[in-house]
């Protein structure tokens, strides 16, 4: 094996196990829970998001046979938190969730976690829902 070989295959090694990683930390990092719908309003508790002691997930996605596709709920303090229908806006496929991004797995478009559009095809923010906090409990408005 030539010198130049062996670096490259060393390299593409280096890469795939580095990127191997990072999808399966995204995977381990995506929590599904199944919520409650009462009247309009999807239902899950605000402990949804604790991992562990004082330190919270950045998002949840919330499922229930009711709906054709799942809610990512992103938390951004105590307060704040922003509910997306993770359907995407180009041809309806069903989102991914990466982090503080969704990403359409059919061609590519990426929202941020405000449901704007980061790279195409799609060319439409993604639908958001008001969420109203009550006790320890999140309610988003489906209607």
């Amino acid at each position: 094996m030539e010198r130049r070989e062996f670096v490259r295959k060393c390299g593409m090694g280096c890469l795939g196990i580095v990127a191997t990683g990072l999808l399966l930390e995204g995977c381990a990092g995506t929590r599904y829970i199944s919520g409650n719908i009462e009247g309009s309003y999807l239902s899950l508790p605000e402990a949804a998001f604790l991992k562990e002691e004082n330190n919270y997930l950045k998002y949840v996605v919330v499922q229930n046979e009711s709906l054709q596709y799942p809610v990512a709920v992103f938390r951004f303090n105590s307060n704040d938190y922003k509910a997306l229908l993770m359907k995407c806006t180009h041809q309806g496929t069903e989102l991914q969730v990466f982090g503080d991004r969704l990403q359409c797995p059919a061609h590519g478009s990426e929202f941020t976690q405000d449901g704007s559009v980061q790279n195409g095809p799609a060319d439409t923010s993604l639908r958001s829902f008001p969420i109203i906090k009550e006790s320890k409990t999140l309610k988003i408005d489906l209607s």
